[in-house]
């Protein structure tokens, strides 16, 4: 699973082929959550409500290159890496 980010302790990933709605994983400590895209909302598990609040914050600035991201991904090829929350 390619890492797109890393910050604040958070770790941003997609799969390869991964499946619609156009969405990224989020891990932090022991919590995974996955956030789709359009809708920048967790779709399924749970991140602290901080975690959650950066890592919302960071794909609303990089909505565009998450898109790209996952159609990259979804065609098996390697997505670009993206800048983290600074």
């Amino acid at each position: 699973m390619p890492e797109l980010s890393r910050f604040y302790g958070i770790v941003i990933q997609m799969y390869f082929g991964d499946h619609p709605p156009p969405h990224f994983h989020a891990i932090y400590g022991g919590t995974k959550a996955v956030v789709d895209i359009e809708m920048l909302t967790i779709i399924e598990g749970h991140l602290p409500p901080r975690a959650r609040g950066l890592v919302i914050e960071w794909a609303t600035i990089h909505q565009v290159e998450l898109r790209e991201a996952f159609d990259k991904a979804s065609a098996l090829q390697a997505p670009d890496k993206i800048a983290p929350l600074a």
